[in-house]
């Protein structure tokens, strides 16, 4: 579709305000581990690496994965660009399925969270760290020296202990420290966190990406938290459609939660937010990451795309 240039215009006068008004803002922009795959597995996504179940069909091949992670990680150096301080926290669900499944390894969900052993505990580490993160660092590396991988086992970012004795290292967060964050944001480079915490002893922790977002999202006291997901946002009905809600304050969605109409892998997500809007993070926002510039066109345009939740 041919877009005219006096509409071209118009789109950029709409989005100046938004870029002034969200200047030297610290954005937390939490991407699944769906939406690396380029899968189209609807409601699955959201539990992180600790509780992505790996995709089940959908998946659209290498080069729409490549093509969908270099279109967000243009939308990530261009928030950069006009100002805004982009952190991006990762899962990596799929991915971890896929390599447990290669490796003949069986993977145990339990309440929807991955049962982590030591020896799956490693297949996470080595997914999380040292693919999913890499890959994001480099698509973002693209357009310039901008991205730095980290870990939340670097200079004690996420301090974590054990979710339950029963899910093996599958952790919870205890506490963030920001600073190296901080530190990286004030040079304008832009932070990639792959959501694996340790705890006083140094024993490494799988923990759920969603929660990680809007724990280090409350630290930074940014000013948006954002999930990318799989589906359109938060729906008043979640069988149809055309329900979709653009605003909804914390307590309808506590409502929400309550009465299923939030459910599955949309609770982490949910609650994240909740937590988050009370806490300090001025919006959250669930939008679909399948929807091209998705991030870009809830930040910058009048109408969004997604579900902002309000205090």
């Amino acid at each position: 579709m041919t877009v005219a240039p006096e509409d071209r215009a118009a789109l950029l006068v709409e989005a100046l305000p938004y870029i002034r008004q969200f200047q030297d803002a610290v954005v937390i922009v939490k991407y699944g581990g769906n939406a690396l795959a380029g899968t189209g597995v609807s409601g699955a996504e959201g539990v992180g690496g600790a509780g992505e179940p790996a995709a089940a069909g959908g998946m659209d091949g290498p080069g729409a994965e490549r093509a969908a992670l270099a279109s967000f990680a243009q939308d990530v150096v261009l928030l950069g660009s006009v100002g805004l301080r982009p952190v991006v926290v990762h899962g990596g669900g799929p991915q971890i399925g896929d390599l447990l499944g290669r490796l003949g390894m069986e993977t145990e969900f339990r309440n929807g969270q991955r049962v982590t052993d030591a020896a799956t505990l490693d297949v996470v580490r080595m997914v999380l760290v040292g693919k999913v993160n890499r890959d994001i660092v480099s698509a973002v590396n693209v357009h310039g020296p901008l991205a730095v991988g980290l870990s939340g086992e670097d200079a004690n970012l996420i301090t974590a202990t054990a979710h339950t004795a029963d899910l093996g290292y599958v952790g919870t967060v205890a506490h963030v420290d920001a600073t190296i964050v901080e530190r990286l944001l004030s040079e304008r480079l832009i932070p990639v966190l792959a959501t694996i915490g340790a705890d006083a002893a140094g024993q490494a922790y799988n923990i759920n990406a969603d929660t990680v977002a809007g724990a280090v999202a409350e630290a930074l006291g940014a000013e948006k938290l954002i999930f990318l997901t799989d589906v359109q946002g938060l729906r008043a009905d979640p069988a149809d459609e055309t329900s979709l809600m653009h605003r909804v304050s914390a307590v309808e969605l506590e409502g929400m939660v309550a009465s299923g109409a939030a459910a599955g892998g949309m609770v982490p997500k949910a609650e994240a937010c909740i937590r988050a809007v009370r806490n300090g993070v001025h919006r959250a926002h669930i939008l679909d990451g399948r929807v091209p510039h998705a991030l870009l066109l809830e930040l910058f345009t009048d109408a969004g795309v997604g579900t902002m939740v309000l205090p």
